[in-house]
């Protein structure tokens, strides 16, 4: 299938190499890059074919996907310039806040619309992609859509597009909470008298390989935590704060809520 991939930064860019590593065809691949300087990048790293906008697609190239990864401030302009292409392209958009609804007023009623939250750790190919698609979206679509998220990570796919602002807030924004956990996990060993050096390599090693540890195993979490919780020990200390009343659990309640409540005031 023809694949046009409109903007190709961080996330675009991700996608580009899982793509090429899986042995996608070069020539079934587009890129529509606006810097002239990234473009020359892209065409120099990878031989790949880069144009300046969409309207310099050659004409029988076939656009079955056009993957919309322009930032939201850009997606009016980039909508427009795709829509003699609503014809016959399945639209992928990993842009934040936009809705299907969104997309069908600007493209048509008949689009074939898949809206994406992708999240960062998409960069090294450990991030997971939640999907949702309207009516139009054939099966064997849905699943040519999931291969090529494949290339960034997991995927899963959700029916209840209002789902995406709970998403949105669990993994979208996910990762911030880790790194943020990660620095607070540092501060503390540095109360308690870690050099910085020690404390921050204490912190991340152990963030990351905990994660892994879920990744590889597929162990459920709150397992995986008892395993490690010896009766009485520092752990079941620790744990006591932790887990309170007034501990971790409420804050990221709140903390949640109040992204769910953002997502929706920027979806409009």
């Amino acid at each position: 299938m023809g694949l046009i991939l409109v903007g190709c930064g961080k996330m675009g860019g991700a996608m580009l190499e899982g793509w090429l590593d899986q042995g996608v065809p070069k020539d079934s691949i587009r890129i529509v890059e606006r810097s002239g300087e990234h473009a020359q990048s892209l065409r120099d790293t990878h031989d790949i074919s880069v144009v300046d906008s969409l309207d310099d697609i050659e004409d029988g190239f076939p656009a079955d996907v056009i993957l919309l990864a322009v930032k939201p401030q850009m997606m009016d302009e980039a909508v427009l310039a795709a829509k003699p292409f609503a014809d016959r392209a399945t639209f992928v958009s990993v842009a934040a806040g936009k809705t299907i609804s969104y997309y069908q007023q600007a493209l048509g009623a008949e689009a074939r619309i898949v809206r994406v939250m992708p999240n960062t750790p998409a960069a090294v190919r450990r991030g997971i992609s939640v999907a949702c698609a309207n009516a139009k979206v054939s099966e064997p679509m849905k699943e040519h859509c999931t291969d090529l998220l494949k290339a960034i990570g997991e995927v899963a796919w959700i029916e209840d597009e209002g789902l995406m602002d709970a998403v949105t807030a669990v993994s979208g924004s996910g990762p911030a909470y880790v790194f943020y956990m990660t620095e607070c996990l540092t501060e503390a060993g540095l109360k308690a008298g870690l050099p910085q050096d020690l404390a921050t390599q204490l912190a991340r090693a152990t963030v990351a390989g905990a994660g892994e540890l879920m990744r590889q195993t597929g162990t459920d979490a709150g397992q995986l935590r008892t395993n490690v919780t010896s009766p009485g020990g520092t752990t079941q200390a620790a744990l006591e704060v932790l887990m309170a009343s007034d501990g971790i659990a409420p804050i990221f309640e709140k903390s949640i809520n109040a992204a769910v409540q953002r997502s929706k005031e920027l979806a409009g």
